[in-house]
């Protein structure tokens, strides 16, 4: 066992005082040591019952014979976050909860690790760290929330974003606004929608680094904890038989998640994440390879922003499971990627029946005959930009209009709830990407107002920053090259006329070459201290995940 290196040997006596000290028996220094990596919290909806799911992962790696110890690590609630300074630092979150992770098991030569995330950047943090460390490893998270009901009509936090708008536009009143607010978030859980949070949760089943169920069973069923006592007896045996991230992590594994990702229209940030974690096991997803998936892979779910639909009801449907095999029918899925379960994808999907057709379509009989998200290229992104296509209205499919430019998100959401914005307009928000920002803000509330003023249908929205996967609309971001390092969103001019095709996967800034030539990019140098400041002078480019070169 790795965790010898720190029990065994006459050397090792001072160690032995220390785990004495907490309170291990002679009969636990020669179990496996197991890491428990927890994002507990009291400000986080998705994390206030991860102290609950951490109790029963103990309970079943005790069961198994193994030696549970937990550490903590930390966590941004994007929602809170969101629309001021806090949101630039979620994304550089994850590369703190990585390195923390990180730091804990090897300084304390853990023989395997459970990971118990929930929410935007700890999931992919975590996954991160899994592949980083190759020990034996395997994820459990605390779980989504399920829907609100407000007067009869089912909600979620993306209803209140936009109703933000709609009471700009006079649309809704503030009592509404009020009643809203009060219950469209009910329990505990990541937000109920398919939003960074549950869509990275669905992925790591795909990935083969969770049990079946973790993406979708809802946090506050207490098959939740069942799960999470099966996880803990499972890592006791992934310990034993020496099953490591880098037997699971290939690039097939990678490839099915990325085909999962389009058949469930996931928030375009899961396309900022596989990367990021593909970097730690060595495995390049190219945004050619991406949009080659997308095109054979039909969007069988519509869960919300794109449709009605939320977690809560692709768990009832089958969930992941038997997603993956309809999608087996057109051989979309490699079968034979082994996962934490011991066994192939196949054989855990194998039986897997779909539930109800409307939430899981079948596969001749899809929402759309291509993937929920495509990768655009040309004059504008010459490296790429990510919209979620599910959640584009036909009328915004293709557009051209004049730009609106703007250095912000905040001088943005000024000119939106100041019906500063036209019909036909393209909102260019540029230095919020990972260097310019920094740190890549998330930005919510401008798309969710255009929303909520009913401009989403007439109005883009293009970012070297992101948008949340509570965004619907035609909504682009992850644009690279970013204008802090120079890319040509840094040179577009108010009222140049920008070209999208989604089809095509087109986005081109229709400006002659030789008067590109002529212009100078405007330099915004945002003051920056303490960890935004390393951080800004370490990230990558979107279109590599945003890692630490």
């Amino acid at each position: 066992m790795k965790s010898d290196d720190s029990r065994k040997g006459l050397e090792k006596a001072p160690h032995r005082s220390l785990f004495k000290a907490l309170g291990f028996i002679e009969e636990e220094m020669e179990r496996p040591l197991i890491g428990i990596a927890s994002s507990y919290s009291e400000i986080i909806p998705g994390h206030m019952n991860l102290d609950k799911i951490v109790a029963a992962v103990k309970d079943g790696i005790r069961m198994a014979g193994g030696v549970p110890v937990e550490f903590g690590t930390i966590g941004v609630c994007d929602g809170i976050s969101m629309n001021h300074k806090g949101m630039s630092y979620s994304l550089p979150s994850r590369q703190i909860i990585a390195d923390s992770v990180e730091i804990v098991a090897s300084a304390h030569a853990f023989d395997g690790i459970v990971l118990v995330p929930n929410c935007d950047k700890v999931v992919p943090g975590m996954l991160m760290a899994a592949g980083r460390l190759d020990i034996p490893a395997i994820v459990v998270s605390g779980g989504p929330m399920l829907a609100g009901n407000t007067n009869g009509k089912t909600t979620d936090l993306s209803t209140v974003f936009e109703a933000v708008g709609a009471v700009q536009a006079g649309r809704m009143t503030h009592e509404e606004l009020c009643d809203l607010e009060n219950t469209a978030c009910p329990t505990c859980g990541s937000c109920s929608g398919m939003y960074t949070a549950n869509s990275m949760n669905c992925l790591s089943e795909v990935l083969g680094l969770a049990l079946p169920g973790n993406g979708t069973i809802p946090a506050v069923y207490s098959e939740r904890i069942r799960l999470a006592k099966k996880t803990g007896m499972k890592i006791v045996e992934l310990v034993k038989e020496d099953i490591r991230p880098s037997k699971i992590l290939t690039e097939e594994a990678f490839m099915n998640a990325i085909t999962a990702d389009m058949a469930l229209g996931c928030s375009t940030n899961s396309l900022l994440h596989l990367p990021a974690i593909s970097h730690e096991v060595e495995v390049t997803i190219d945004f050619d390879k991406v949009n080659e998936i997308s095109a054979r892979t039909p969007n069988l779910c519509r869960l919300s922003p794109a449709g009605h639909h939320h977690i809560e009801e692709l768990y009832f449907a089958g969930g992941i499971p038997a997603l993956l095999n309809t999608l087996t029918k057109k051989d979309l899925i490699n079968k034979d990627c082994l996962t934490v379960t011991g066994k192939t994808v196949y054989e855990n999907i194998k039986d897997a029946k779909v539930r109800n057709n409307d939430v899981i379509r079948d596969i001749d009989n899809p929402y759309s005959a291509t993937g929920g998200l495509v990768v655009l290229k040309g004059t504008l992104a010459p490296e790429g930009a990510v919209v979620k296509k599910a959640a584009v209205a036909p009328e915004m499919m293709k557009h051209k209009g004049p730009a609106r430019v703007f250095e912000s998100e905040e001088s943005v959401s000024k000119a939106i709830l100041g019906n500063e914005i036209n019909d036909g307009d393209v909102i260019v928000i540029r230095y919020e990407g990972p260097k310019g920002g920094p740190g890549m803000k998330e930005m919510l509330s401008p798309t969710a107002s255009l929303a909520g003023m009913g401009k989403d249908k007439t109005v883009a929205l293009i970012t070297d920053g992101r948008f949340s996967g509570a965004t619907r609309g035609a909504s682009i971001g992850h644009v690279s090259p970013e204008a802090a390092c120079g890319g040509p969103i840094a040179l577009v001019h108010e009222g140049d006329i920008i070209e999208i095709d989604m089809e095509k996967k087109i986005l081109n800034l229709l400006v002659d070459e030789e008067e590109l030539k002529k212009r100078t990019p405007k330099i915004v140098k945002k003051e920056v201290t303490g960890y935004l400041k390393r951080y800004s002078e370490r990230v990558s480019s979107a279109s590599k995940g945003a890692i630490f070169e």
